[in-house]
């Protein structure tokens, strides 16, 4: 079907803002998924995948403006020992990031790879393209099309401490692109942290090819501005036990849309996709998840929290496909959402296709207010009745965050909660 000519047009009015990086190994691929989007078009809210989440402000020429948040707060996983890789408005910061120098894994910045051959040749645009179908991801396209900066990483053994890939806004009209690449030998292991605001607008893809045996951790922390808007997308492919985990606290955010897409290709793989988002006031918050098993024996799980006020949106759409032949698939899905007010809403859509029939897969979303029960027999104790709403709220997103398998950076996260919700008691 030839697409409308005001998507037409809207797409390449966006198109004409941004260059496409010098010629290099990744240039085909660029050029496949600038033909691509120019094919599916930018997203609008007539799209399937966009009913509930408005795309306007994420595909415009121009970002909107965004103030740059100042505070003293120690940031999110400075106590930690890692190596850090700064990007400061989507361009990476020497000064500021360690030496990309870490046994077991050899790092690389995008902008940098420039020769005609690299092992990064195999992989870049190529699980975002597979992703494509069958839901059409023309933000993800983009990304490949036009990402200036990111970094490549080739996990060979285990490294000692994570990878921490730090996010700084300081222009208040910074629009980012960045695209990263995560190879993980077989057998290997590694864990990717991930903080900041990024920029006034942030479109990040990430491609993660997890080897037989291989096991990928993920934690990421989107940070404090709240006039920060950001579409990022994490494509994987998974092979024979290997195992993926990846949690995501979001807290503020005018707009944000994390999209996950994972590939079961090999038996007895295992994937988790965690979340627990805090919103306040005018706040929007999109998790879009799809799985697909392709393989026997493999096991998937999401879980995602949303607690929402002040007339705060809370969006989820998670899809498990089980396709002919994934006998004995395990797949799990729960979404759920704490209203603290009658102004603020959760929209849900979780979804099923299975085309096996040894299979046990199962799938809930709920919407509720504060136990009253529980915050009764609190408050009878003597616990004033924020810091009881506070406890029940961090007892809600529990679930969540115990799909953490660290428990260092578990607690990390459980800290974070609870001063984000302090701060808004106070």
């Amino acid at each position: 079907m030839a697409l409308a000519q005001v998507k037409i047009d809207a797409t390449e009015e966006r198109l004409n803002t941004l260059d496409m990086p010098q010629e290099g190994w990744s240039t085909a691929a660029r050029k496949d998924a600038l033909m691509r989007l120019r094919s599916m078009g930018l997203p609008s809210r007539r799209d399937e995948y966009w009913k509930y989440t408005r795309p306007d402000t994420l595909v415009q020429p121009k970002a909107l403006d965004a103030a740059v948040l100042q505070t003293d707060e120690v940031p999110v996983f400075d106590g930690l020992e890692r190596l850090k890789i700064v990007f400061v408005d989507g361009v990476f910061s020497a000064d500021e990031s360690d030496d990309l120098v870490l046994e077991g894994v050899a790092i690389e910045r995008l902008a940098d790879a420039t020769a005609d051959i690299h092992w990064a040749k195999g992989l870049y645009g190529v699980l975002e393209n597979k992703g494509q179908n069958p839901v059409e991801r023309p933000l993800a396209a983009l990304n490949t099309a036009y990402a200036t900066d990111g970094v490549l990483i080739h996990v060979t053994g285990k490294p000692s401490k994570p990878i921490s890939m730090i996010y700084r806004h300081i222009s208040t009209s910074s629009d980012a692109i960045l695209h990263h690449i995560v190879k993980i030998d077989k057998g290997a292991e590694v864990t990717i942290l991930e903080n900041g605001p990024a920029a006034a607008r942030f479109n990040k893809c990430m491609e993660i090819d997890v080897a037989d045996t291989a096991t990928f951790h993920h934690v990421r922390a989107q940070g404090r501005d709240h006039e920060r808007r950001a579409a990022t997308h994490m494509f994987a492919r998974l092979g024979t036990e290997s195992t993926f985990k990846s949690f995501t606290l979001t807290a503020n955010g005018v707009m944000t849309r994390n999209e996950c897409v994972i590939e079961l290709t090999g038996d007895d793989a295992h994937a988790t996709v965690a979340g627990a988002a805090l919103g306040d006031g005018d706040f929007h918050h999109d998790d879009t998840v799809f799985i697909t098993h392709d393989a026997v024996n493999c096991e998937s799980r999401q879980v995602f929290k949303k607690v929402l006020r002040n007339g705060a949106t809370g969006v989820f759409q998670g899809k498990i496909l089980v396709k002919a032949g994934a006998q004995k698939t395990d797949g799990y899905q729960i979404s759920q959402s704490l209203l603290l007010d009658e102004d603020s809403q959760f929209l849900a859509k979780p979804e099923l296709e299975i085309y096996a029939d040894d299979v046990a897969c199962s799938h809930g979303s709920t919407s509720g207010a504060i136990d009253e029960e529980a915050l009764f027999y609190l408050r009878s104790r003597g616990v004033p009745v924020g810091e009881a709403t506070d406890m029940l709220t961090l007892s809600f997103l529990a679930e969540a965050v115990e799909e953490i398998e660290d428990g260092a950076l578990a607690e990390e996260i459980n800290e974070r909660l609870a001063a984000w919700l302090a701060r808004r008691r106070d």
